[in-house]
């Protein structure tokens, strides 16, 4: 038998019909047929062969069975451990800001003491810090459940009614470009001025001097009690006054440093964006 005899020869099996039947043991009467070509039970069989593959997936993918396959289980745990991590760090951050929040209430209460207080800067660089870290971390749908969390619980500024804005006039306590705004959300409770160094810090208004503190090399922070107000100034190289002096608006409380200037203003307990009330 020649090649294209042979190819012939298997088209018309393919092409020749066959009956399937289902007969009952006993009577051997016929319950059930069906007639299908070669090609036809071809077609059946792989769409049967295709229908079992894709259930067999759908039940590995979506059943708890899918946790036996190599390598998913440890992707599983390492997220797990990730989770647990960012969940651990947001509580710190948030339990930081409760004893920052803390602090401000002592100093505006006159109960504040310099050997007893921790430092409100080793405070505000350790929350920074923590956020930073949790949002290198966080995915982005992370990051957006995380900072819809602070949201949440920032609202304890913004539940309250805002704090009224006098026409108290404030002395611009330092001259330069804002390069971090005021921001709740973000934990940014004041802002961040760009200065020259051994530039005049001076005082936004009457006060006296109630913290002082010298927290790193070159680097002083000053807070002073007002009547409506409290103004924290930090970042500073030099100070003049000391807890206990009284000044007066516009009178020099330090120099400049190296490092920017950040300065922050207060209101029954309340942080307020500096922009609103000064111009710098």
């Amino acid at each position: 038998m020649t090649k294209d005899q042979k190819k012939t020869s298997l088209q018309q099996r393919l092409q020749e019909k066959y009956r399937i039947s289902v007969l009952d043991e006993h009577t051997l009467t016929e319950h059930w047929h069906l007639h299908l070509s070669g090609w036809g039970a071809i077609v059946v069989i792989s769409t049967l062969f295709v229908l079992t593959l894709a259930l067999f997936s759908l039940v590995i993918l979506y059943t708890p069975i899918r946790n036996y396959l190599p390598g998913y289980s440890e992707n599983i745990r390492q997220q797990l451990i990730v989770e647990s991590a960012r969940v651990d760090s947001i509580g710190t951050s948030l339990e930081l800001q409760r004893q920052y929040l803390e602090i401000i209430k002592q100093v505006v209460a006159g109960e504040a003491h310099t050997d007893t207080v921790q430092s409100l800067d080793s405070m505000q660089i350790i929350m920074r810090e923590q956020l930073l870290e949790a949002k290198q971390e966080a995915t982005e749908e992370f990051i957006a459940q995380y900072e819809a969390m602070g949201t949440d619980n920032m609202q304890l500024f913004s539940n309250h009614r805002p704090a009224e804005l006098s026409t108290t006039s404030f002395f611009t306590p330092v001259h330069g470009s804002v390069i971090t705004h005021f921001s709740s959300v973000e934990q940014q409770y004041g802002v961040v001025i760009k200065v020259i160094e051994n530039d005049n810090v001076v005082a936004t208004l009457n006060g006296t001097v109630v913290y002082t503190n010298h927290e790193m090399s070159d680097v002083y922070t000053i807070i002073i009690k007002h009547t409506n107000y409290l103004s924290i100034y930090r970042g500073l190289k030099k100070m003049s006054k000391n807890v206990g002096d009284l000044v007066q608006m516009g009178e020099s409380i330090g120099l400049t440093s190296s490092h920017n200037l950040e300065f922050e203003l207060w209101k029954n307990d309340q942080p307020i964006d500096p922009e609103k009330l000064i111009v710098f």
